[in-house]
């Protein structure tokens, strides 16, 4: 019985989804240490959808409060 595996590519696009994911809850967590929260803060839906996902962040949008707290952060 031949053993069917899944292409290089599908098991690099399933890391690079992980890796995203990971970075959105690392990048959440470093920015709740500053005071800050993105409400919008998560991986694009639309670079999810492509046969051989690349997905990006999306940051979103944010009050100027946040927006000059985030700037003081980066600082």
């Amino acid at each position: 019985m031949k053993e069917e595996h899944a292409p290089l590519g599908g098991r690099h696009s399933a890391h690079c989804v992980e890796e995203a994911e990971e970075t959105v809850k690392d990048l959440r967590t470093a920015l709740a240490h500053a005071g800050i929260t993105l409400p919008s803060l998560r991986i694009d839906p639309a670079t999810l959808a492509r046969e051989a996902p690349c997905p990006l962040v999306q940051l979103g949008g944010c009050s100027v409060e946040v927006a000059a707290r985030l700037a003081a952060a980066l600082r």
